[in-house]
Parts: structure tokens; sequence; C-alpha cells
């Protein structure tokens, strides 16, 4: 079975949850190294290289990150596998090159939390709030793209999170830390996400909540 890395400080329920699908569940946890809200999220710290559970997983040396963006976002790039998104002059050069030797599909976004911000539903499908990731993705035309509107998520320390870092494929299922429904868009997400195979899960105890995904 494979491995499923969140935030140290994740939701009980999240992790509870986790745990009863069989994967081998890390929590990542650092200090000082980056913002305190985003100090353990797993997508400043890694680069997973696909949705697959043997896809490559690339990690940040603390060197190389600093608490401030765009140092705090080299690694928080979205490879769904088949493409890689991010703002290519914050990317790291060794995960920028390691994604070129993959003979991955490169976009160039203007955004550097790429991954914060692109739920990768399979290596064709994402969904994402950030209009000009959109706009760069649906220049390649077998990359779907579902966009919906910002807001609705809770991230401690700013004023919003996005769909990216509130969620993550486990197995056959599109997680979401908490209360999906309460997104105007559920209803478009939940249809996006089963018209692709999987199963959404969400967590109605709590609030919809970014915790730099569920990778």
């Amino acid at each position: 079975m494979g491995k499923t890395y969140i935030a140290k400080d994740a939701n009980r329920r999240l992790r509870e949850y986790i745990l009863t699908t069989g994967q081998d569940l890390e929590l990542v946890e650092t200090e000082g190294i980056v913002g305190k809200a985003i100090s353990n999220h797993p997508d400043v710290f890694l680069c997973k290289m696909g949705i697959s559970d043997d896809a490559p997983v690339f990690y940040a040396i603390d060197a190389n990150l600093g608490p401030e963006y765009p140092d705090d976002s080299k690694y928080n790039a979205a490879c769904t596998g088949k493409y890689f998104i991010h703002n290519f002059e914050i990317t790291d050069p060794a995960l920028l090159q390691a994604a070129k030797d993959m003979g991955m599909i490169m976009i160039d976004v203007a955004q550097g939390y790429t991954k914060c911000n692109v739920a990768i539903i399979d290596e064709n499908s994402i969904i994402t709030s950030d209009r000009g990731i959109a706009e760069a993705c649906e220049e390649y035309p077998e990359l779907e793209v579902l966009l919906i509107e910002p807001g609705f998520i809770r991230l401690d320390g700013f004023d919003t999170g996005f769909i990216g870092g509130a969620s993550g494929k486990v197995l056959n299922e599109f997680i979401f830390n908490g209360n999906l429904a309460k997104h105007p868009d559920f209803a478009r997400i939940v249809e996006f996400v089963e018209n692709h195979g999987l199963t959404p899960k969400w967590f109605p105890e709590y609030q919809l909540t970014d915790i730099g995904s569920i990778l």
C-alpha cells in the first residue's frame, strides 16, 4: 500500500479516516523554515511527481526554502504525472530538471503557490479557483479544467485557503478536508470528481480547511 502525507495538525477525523484505508500515513512537521501558517504543509516541503502510489517524491532541502514568498514556494508545483504546472522562475532548478527528464508537459504559470491552488483529480483533470492557472492549462485540449469560485476555505493566518491545499486523492477516493457541501460549487465539484471515476469524500463535522494538500 502507498504512503499519504498530511500536515501534523490536520483534523483528527481526517487522520483516522486515512488510516482506515490502509495507507501508511506520514505527518509533516517543521518549525522556523517557512511562515507559521504553512509550516506543516506537505506541498511546501515535497512534490509528488504524479498521482499514482509509486510516483516519485522530491523533498525540499531546508536551505533552499525561506520564510517569505517566493522562497517558500519552490516545491509547490502541481504535477499530474503528465503535466508539470508551476511558475518556472520560482521552481527549484533540480525539481524543474527532473520534470523535464521525466518527459512531462511543462506549463508555466504566474502563480507560485500552484499546488495550493490545484486539486489534481487525474493526470488530465484538475480543479482550481485561479483564473490564470485555468487559462494557461486550457491551452492544452486534453487537460480538463474545472474553474470554481475562490474562497470558502479556511487557512489560519490568511484571508482564504485553496481547493488544492484542502484535498487529495487516496486510492479510488478524492478526499476533501472538511465540509465541501458549504462550498457554492459543491454540486459541480462532486459531479466533476465522479465523472472521472472517483468517489468524493468530505467531513461535515468541520469547516473545509487548507492543510497543504493530501499527498
